[in-house]
């Protein structure tokens, strides 16, 4: 079996993904186990530019027909992934690659169900970096969800998650949000499965590619957090045939 299945979701961003994956499979390409690369295509107005920068680097290109959400994106990829570990990112590939090991390490070695990043750690410089619009929605959001939804887990939306195989299957059966408040969704899920999760501190390196909106987006997320919430009460996030 693959030992490392990297998943990334992409829309709109042929530019950064051509930019940032050949020095993500240089990094990989340095490490001892098997992986893979998918790239999930949301919809992408240049999908077929896409799938030949997947083709050129030896990934895997997946594609949404029209654009859905993130969330469906990575159950697209989780569908497909042949890997032991599961791993997602966004496709700027924001934090240092040695979050990839860490969450390897805990995932593995120390096996945890979950290992996630937490901009809100101590060792993080997350919010140090980024612009101060950006820095203020993103606080104002994680705390709204850490104090009424996942309670004690103060970043769902950190953009890098990792998964042992058969959490990753469990959760995303039953998940269903599928924009930017999947991430809530995730982590809401494995909670109420009681999974071990880990959370990891995280480094910027790279601030491009990001496309949410505070404008736009926040609505919507509000949204969905009631939906997970709705979602939970109608028992619709049950263990298959529980």
């Amino acid at each position: 079996m693959t030992y490392l299945s990297l998943l990334l979701p992409c829309y709109n961003s042929n530019a950064v993904i051509e930019k940032q994956l050949p020095q993500l499979i240089s990094f990989l390409k340095t490490k001892p186990f098997s992986y893979e690369i998918l790239l999930i295509d949301d919809g992408s107005k240049n999908g077929e530019g896409l799938r030949l920068i997947a083709e050129k680097n030896q990934c895997l290109y997946l594609k949404n027909e029209k654009n859905l959400g993130k969330g469906a994106s990575i159950r697209k990829g989780i569908s497909e992934a042949k890997g032991q570990f599961i791993l997602f990112t966004d496709c700027d590939i924001p934090f240092e690659y040695d979050a990839i090991d860490t969450i390897l390490n805990y995932l593995d070695k120390k096996e945890f169900h979950l290992a996630v990043g937490d901009r809100t750690l101590e060792a993080s410089n997350y919010f140090s970096d980024i612009p101060f619009t950006r820095k203020i929605g993103s606080t104002v959001f994680t705390f709204f969800v850490g104090r009424f939804v996942t309670t004690g887990m103060n970043d769902t939306q950190c953009g890098i998650k990792g998964f042992r195989r058969d959490a990753a299957q469990d959760i995303f059966s039953v998940s269903r949000i599928n924009g930017f408040a999947f991430d809530v969704e995730t982590i809401y899920i494995a909670m109420k499965r009681n999974y071990d999760i880990k959370r990891i501190p995280v480094k910027l390196r790279n601030q491009g590619g990001s496309s949410v909106s505070l404008l736009r987006h926040t609505i919507p997320m509000i949204f969905d957090l009631f939906s997970i919430k709705w979602n939970h009460v109608r028992r619709h996030y049950n263990k298959k045939g529980a």
